[in-house]
């Protein structure tokens, strides 16, 4: 299932710091099973020097799945992109967006993008290295450097290095002044500087990413770039994923329901409890399965207060699911109340 290079999957999911781990990922396969997604963010030194079992860790059903990595040494990156091709990752991405203190302190994220150079000797040594794609997220500018101009430079200088793909989140980052979750919102989006810089490289593989949190969204970008990359909206409404196999990758239609969705967690629920593990971080990203809809927060509250538990089993989610129904049931019956009789 490994990503062949000059393919770009049309649709991912963001890598996200305490969001994309294993147990959201094996959850969204349930919903798409051809969506690109991606680990969190892994330093080339915690690779290197790390529990690779526990930062590496994923079920075969992930796939195809790629590793981001943060980090600025060619040789440190290079051998990182190989431990993941060995490991059988899809894909392997480097870090050039992320703002925040500890990763600028490293010389890595979106302060890489005043040093385009380095980058492109990273994506070099790591293209060396490996024969999956390797590819570069990265901002639309950094601080006073958020020219147009300036992107194209960085992408220009980095494209001559064979980058797989590059996506670009569509606001720049400030290095001080903003916390990573205020980069992620107050800097303002700039979609157009995305489109000009696909048709100024058309040859080079862009994705878009930023503020995207519908299909409709999706569809309107892909008219005009190669991919869309969806972050947060991803977390919260992850049921938004239901029909995208068949409307962006042209799969068949699964005809799929929120229900089926919890209902097929379950094994997975039932193998942590008999490996002594707290279901907590399985049932974690299952709390906005029912974003939008009735018992929405009866759902969460329930898979909340009685899933946490340590003694808590996969019951929790029969019980979830039959207050929902409960609630559903209750709100049809008056909805249809209100029908005006002929």
């Amino acid at each position: 299932m490994t990503c062949q290079r000059g393919l770009t999957p049309p649709l991912s999911i963001a890598p996200m710091m305490d969001r994309t781990d294993r147990y959201f990922r094996s959850f969204m396969r349930q919903i798409t099973r051809h969506t690109l997604l991606y680990t969190e963010m892994i330093t080339s030194s915690a690779l290197l020097h790390g529990d690779r079992d526990l930062l590496l860790g994923y079920d075969e059903v992930e796939h195809p799945i790629s590793l981001q990595l943060g980090g600025s040494d060619p040789i440190a990156m290079a051998q990182c992109a190989r431990i993941a091709q060995d490991r059988g990752y899809d894909e392997v991405n480097i870090n050039v967006g992320c703002p925040s203190d500890r990763v600028q302190s490293g010389q890595f994220g979106a302060c890489l993008m005043r040093s385009p150079q380095r980058v492109a000797d990273c994506v070099a040594a790591m293209r060396d290295a490996v024969s999956i794609p390797v590819t570069v997220k990265h901002r639309i500018g950094v601080d006073d450097d958020d020219q147009y101009e300036d992107m194209a430079h960085f992408v220009r200088v980095v494209s001559s290095a064979n980058a797989d793909r590059f996506t670009v989140h569509a606001r720049k980052a400030w290095l001080s002044g903003l916390s990573p979750k205020e980069n992620r919102t107050v800097p303002p989006i700039r979609y157009a500087d995305v489109y000009r810089l696909k048709t100024e490289f058309q040859d080079l593989a862009i994705e878009i990413n930023g503020q995207i949190k519908t299909l409709e969204d999706v569809h309107n970008h892909l008219a005009k770039l190669d991919a869309v990359m969806i972050g947060r909206a991803a977390w919260d409404n992850p049921f938004v994923f239901a029909t995208v196999d068949a409307e962006i990758f042209g799969q068949p239609q699964r005809q799929i329901t929120r229900s089926q969705i919890a209902t097929a967690m379950r094994p997975q629920l039932q193998a942590a409890k008999a490996n002594g593990k707290r279901l907590g971080p399985h049932l974690r990203p299952m709390l906005n399965l029912y974003a939008g809809q009735p018992g929405a927060r009866r759902w969460k509250q329930i898979l909340t207060t009685q899933g946490f538990h340590a003694d808590a089993d996969d019951s929790v989610i029969e019980i979830a699911l039959k207050a929902v129904e409960e609630i559903q049931a209750r709100q049809t019956v008056l909805e249809e109340s209100r029908i005006p009789r002929q």
